[in-house]
Order: C-alpha cells, then sequence, then structure tokens
C-alpha cells in the first residue's frame, strides 16, 4: 500500500457507490473571511449540509489538503503534522447511519485490508434530553458480528459525551443558537498493540486514551437535530459527513503509530538525513519531523500562492520556513538553502500529477531559498540579542521564539552557560497566555458578516460580481478575480489585468456598479454541465477546479458568473456601493476596497 494506491481505492469505492467527486478548494478559501487557511474537507459543503442544493447532487466525496496552524507547536511527535489530507464522503438528505457506518468498514477491512480486530468504535453517550445513539451502537454489533467478532460496550464499542462524540458549528449542545443543527458522530480507531500503555494517561487504555496506542482514523457526523426554543427536534432532512485524515489511515495500512514512516513522509525524511548528517533512529528524530512537516506544508502553502510576510497567511509561511531553519542552524550552525533544495524535489516528484508538476520545484524553491537567506541575517542578530539579556525570564524567552525563531531549547541551553535557568512550564505557561489573546483577537478579526451579518455579507458578496464584470467592462477581457474577503463592514476584490487602470477607473467602476444596482437586475442561478457554463461566457476563479456539474449566478443580462453563493435576489437590496480604494499590489495585481 502507498498513498497513490490508497487514493485510488478510496475514489474507486466511492465512485462505485453512486457518490460524485467533488474538486479539493485551495488551502486559503475564497471569499471567506471566517478562516486564514482550509483545515476540513467539510469546510466547502457548510452550505449544502445546512440545506443548499448542492449541482452534483445528494452523494459527493473528495480528498481535501487541509492546513492547520495551531499544530505548529505540536509538531515533533509520532502523529501530528500541520498539512494533512482528509479523506471525506457525504449524504446530503439521502442514506443514513446504517450505510454510513457499513460502508466505512467495508473500505477499511476488504478494500485496504486492515485487521477488524484491531478497529474500536465510539459513539455519543447522550446529554440531558438528547438521547445516547443507541442505533449506531446496534449497527456496530452487527457490522462486527459479520466478521465473527462479538462488539460489547466497553470493550469494543464506547460510549463518551458530547465533548468526543457530537458536532455543531457552535460546539457542544450547550453551546448552540436556536436554528442551529448538529448530531451525534461516530469515530474509527486503529489498534497499534506495538505500543504499551503508559499509566500516566490512566490506568486503562481505551480509544481516546492519549497514550499513543489508538489512533483515530475516521469520523461520521450524524447531522440529526436541531436546536429549538424547547429543545432538540429531529431534522426532517438527514445529512452524514464523513472526514477520515489520509495521512493516518496509512499508517493503519502500514501497522506503524508514526506517520513520518508512510510514503507520505519516509523520502523527506530519508533525503534530509543524508543533506544534513542526521539520523532518524536517534535524537535527531523530532528535529527530522520539525523540517519534514514544515517543509511540506510550506511547500504546499507556496504552490498555493502565499507568500512569507508578517501578517495573515505569510506569517504563518515565515513561521514554518524560520522555524525549520533554526533546527537546521542547531544541527550544522548554519543555514543553507542546498541542505533542503533536494528534499524539494522529492516531495514535488512524490505528489506529482497528484498536486504538482515538475516545473513547480522553480518557484518554490526560489521562495524558500529567498526567505532562508533573509533568515540568515536574524538568526545572527537572534545570538547578538542573547549576548545583551542579563537576565533570562519567560517574556524574553518568547520574545526571542517569537522574532528570531528560537526554539524553547535552544533558548534553555544558551542561558545554561550563564548560570540561568528557565523551565519549560514557566515557558509554555507564558506562551499559552499569548496564545489565549491571539486565538481571542483572530476570532474578533476573522469571525467576519457570515457571523455577525449574514444579510450584509451577501450584499457585498454580490457586489463583487458587479464588480468583477464592471472592470472587465473597463480593462478588458484579460481581467479575472484573483480573491476576496468579504466582512459585515467591508469587501476587498483583487484582480490580474494587463491593461493598467487610470486615474479615472475608480470613479467610473463606482459609477457603472451603482447604476447596476438601481437598475433592479434580478439574481438567480442555473445549475448546468461546466462545459456549458464555459461556452455562454460565464467567469471563472482561475485557480479552481470545478465539478462536472456547476452553479452559475446571473445577474440580469449583465453578469454571469461561476459561484456557490448565497446571493440577494435583486441587486436593489445592495443599497449602494462606495469604492474606497483601487491599489496597486504587485505585477499586474490590483485590489479595490468597497463598502
Amino acid at each position: 500500500m502507498n498513498h497513490l494506491i490508497l487514493r485510488d481505492k478510496f475514489k474507486k469505492f466511492w465512485g462505485k457507490n453512486a457518490h460524485k467527486w467533488v474538486p479539493p478548494i485551495p488551502l486559503v478559501p475564497i471569499n471567506d473571511p471566517t478562516t486564514l487557511f482550509t483545515g476540513s474537507g467539510m469546510q466547502q459543503l457548510v452550505p449544502y449540509l445546512l440545506g443548499q442544493e448542492h449541482p452534483l447532487g445528494k452523494r459527493l466525496f473528495n480528498i481535501q489538503p487541509c492546513f492547520r496552524s495551531q499544530d505548529i507547536e505540536d509538531i515533533g511527535d509520532n502523529r501530528h503534522t500541520t498539512f494533512f489530507e482528509m479523506m471525506g464522503n457525504w449524504s446530503l438528505g439521502d442514506y443514513f447511519k446504517k450505510e454510513q457506518l457499513s460502508w466505512l468498514f467495508e473500505f477499511l477491512v476488504e478494500e485496504l485490508g486492515l485487521n477488524p480486530n484491531k478497529l474500536y468504535v465510539t459513539v455519543f453517550s447522550g446529554w440531558k434530553d438528547l438521547p445516547a445513539d443507541e442505533e449506531s451502537i446496534e449497527i456496530w454489533k452487527d457490522i462486527y458480528s459479520r466478521y465473527g467478532i462479538k462488539a460489547e460496550l466497553g470493550e469494543r464499542i464506547f460510549k463518551y459525551s458530547a465533548e468526543k462524540n457530537w458536532w455543531s458549528r457552535s460546539g457542544v449542545p450547550e453551546n448552540m443558537p436556536v436554528n442551529e443543527p448538529g448530531g451525534p458522530d461516530s469515530e474509527v480507531f486503529y489498534l497499534f498493540d506495538s505500543v504499551e500503555h503508559n499509566t500516566k494517561f490512566g490506568k486503562t487504555c481505551h480509544p481516546n486514551c492519549d497514550c499513543g496506542r489508538f489512533i483515530e482514523i475516521g469520523n461520521s457526523v450524524f447531522m440529526q437535530y436541531k436546536k429549538t426554543e424547547s429543545g432538540f427536534v429531529e431534522l426532517p432532512k438527514k445529512n452524514v459527513d464523513f472526514g477520515g485524515g489520509l495521512e493516518r489511515i496509512l499508517s493503519a495500512c502500514y501497522d506503524t503509530p508514526d506517520v513520518f514512516l508512510t510514503d507520505l513522509y519516509k523520502p523527506l525524511i530519508d533525503s534530509l538525513q543524508q543533506s544534513l548528517g542526521l539520523d532518524y533512529n536517534s535524537d535527531d528524530k523530532t528535529s527530522l519531523r520539525v523540517i519534514a512537516d514544515h517543509l511540506k506544508a510550506s511547500i504546499f502553502l507556496i504552490k498555493d500562492k502565499v507568500m512569507p510576510a508578517n501578517k495573515e497567511q505569510g506569517y504563518f509561511l515565515r513561521r514554518l520556513i524560520r522555524r525549520l531553519a533554526v533546527k537546521i542552524y542547531q544541527t550544522k550552525e548554519q543555514v543553507k538553502f542546498e541542505y533542503i533544495k533536494e528534499a524539494i524535489q522529492v516531495l514535488v516528484k512524490m505528489y506529482q500529477n497528484v498536486y504538482f508538476n515538475p516545473e513547480d520545484t522553480i518557484e518554490i524553491s526560489e521562495v524558500i531559498k529567498q526567505e532562508l537567506e533573509r533568515f540568515n541575517q536574524t538568526i545572527k542578530q537572534g545570538f547578538k540579542k542573547i549576548k545583551t539579556i542579563e537576565r533570562i525570564t519567560p517574556k524574553l524567552a518568547f520574545d526571542l521564539y517569537q522574532s528570531y525563531g528560537f526554539p524553547f531549547e535552544i533558548i534553555k541551553e544558551i542561558f545554561e552557560q550563564k548560570g540561568q535557568k528557565l523551565t519549560r512550564e514557566e515557558f509554555e505557561n507564558y506562551l499559552e497566555e499569548h496564545k489565549q489573546i491571539s486565538r481571542r483577537s483572530m476570532v474578533k478579526k476573522f469571525k467576519g458578516g457570515l457571523a455577525d451579518n449574514q444579510k450584509q455579507t451577501i450584499r457585498y458578496h454580490t457586489a463583487t460580481h458587479l464588480i468583477h464584470q464592471a472592470l472587465t467592462d473597463l480593462l478588458g477581457e484579460t481581467v479575472r478575480q484573483e480573491g476576496s474577503n468579504i466582512t459585515a463592514e467591508r469587501l476587498r476584490f483583487d484582480f490580474y489585468s494587463e491593461k493598467q487602470p487610470d486615474v479615472n477607473t475608480k470613479n467610473k467602476l463606482e459609477e457603472i456598479v451603482n447604476q447596476k444596482i438601481k437598475e433592479g437586475l434580478p439574481v438567480r442561478y442555473e445549475i448546468m454541465p461546466k462545459e456549458k457554463a464555459y461556452q455562454i461566457g460565464a467567469k471563472s476563479f482561475f485557480k479552481e477546479k470545478y465539478p462536472d456539474k456547476v452553479k452559475v449566478y446571473f445577474i440580469g443580462d449583465y453578469s454571469k458568473e461561476f459561484c456557490g453563493g448565497p446571493h440577494v435576489n435583486n441587486t436593489s437590496e445592495i443599497g449602494s456601493i462606495k469604492i474606497l480604494k483601487l491599489k496597486r499590489i504587485g505585477s499586474d495585481l490590483y485590489r479595490v476596497y468597497a463598502k
């Protein structure tokens, strides 16, 4: 088994069960100010899980590249990665628990060859007026019996509370607002019996134990209920949302708890061992995992046009590159691009014809090389800074970590030479305090219009279609959308144009858009084959790969564009638009700010 075979088996299995392939979206979501990165497979499907009709029907599946910035600090163990792929399948009001759980087990055992005796499952134990998921328990018992396994509660099937086995956008049931949908989930775990239970995590081991013997490889969410003023009621249309980490499923296929020993990482590890003179079977293991993970995530972010910067997505890319640079510096006492040059080529080849083409290596290598060269000076400045510090404190340690990328271990060793001690607990307490502040500010900044003022966000979303067409009218057919960011307070629209806007473009753009708003043009959508959408001239986002059937929104006879929605019903609902700024942001790239 390798990752290419796994992908092929996954696609064939769900395809033969009448599911349609949904192309993955970029790591940086389009038209979504609520998050910096795509962090799950279901992210693009939320509108359809909440009731919208999907162009491809009721049975869907895909493999979605994801990035989770909050996992950066956890990298170094055997299973956490910042970049990962989520394998998912969905039922939008079609099949439910019996079909989903049976198909999932069939895929894991019959298609992938996993030993059913090593698979354990969890279910929802209930909460107040929400009953335990007895239906899933009975289904699991029946499934296991087909393989001659008697599945008993507490031995093969485990009940957990809402904190572990419930899903809603707001978390546990008590946090859900009225009219919010949610439901129980059922998770599948794989047992690595080669790992011994560590009693510091509890007297007995169980699927949700943190000792590492069990690893979650899949989660089936059953969107079954809606919260009302008087409690929870069952939804008339119930959905299934499954997600399974490709890396973790592959680890189970290898029967190794270390994802870095699968073919999704091993070639990268081998290349880095050779170029850096490190040994994965020694104390170098943690450093190699960090470098491999951060390099891989950086390559995928750059492929999706993220550039190193001091804010938003670019900040996390810069942080990844600098953290791997410090790890290299600790080993080699210098940082050279040559140390990772071959590893970049190895990774691009690993994913060739899946996500990359050979020529991608050139641009990716150049971005990383330039950032490493810049950071070389920062590392030197960091060591100069250390010499000026008379006494280390948690705050100063954090400043070194944040500004220069120095991990705790290297800070600790440097100051121990001065006879000063800083415990990991002191450092991590300060780090956690800073994380909480950052999380609160990020939630405030990026929850956006979808959370605060849905109507205004929808108005601005529709306005971007008018802006797109108006810019085409003014600057010609080379205009294409490069991205947008929409909140309840303003909209931002990025575009490419070979013709440069002049001093009058901004005012003309505002005039055209407001004229179309005043005309009260009807807004409607039509689901059609992708080829037909292209034939009628519907605008599309060049980065996206579209499914065979697409949703095209029409604004009168003026605009037609690929889009998932939502939109106003008539342009008169938008009110008016003020173009605040039109500026150049790159070679033939421009940005419009409006409100």
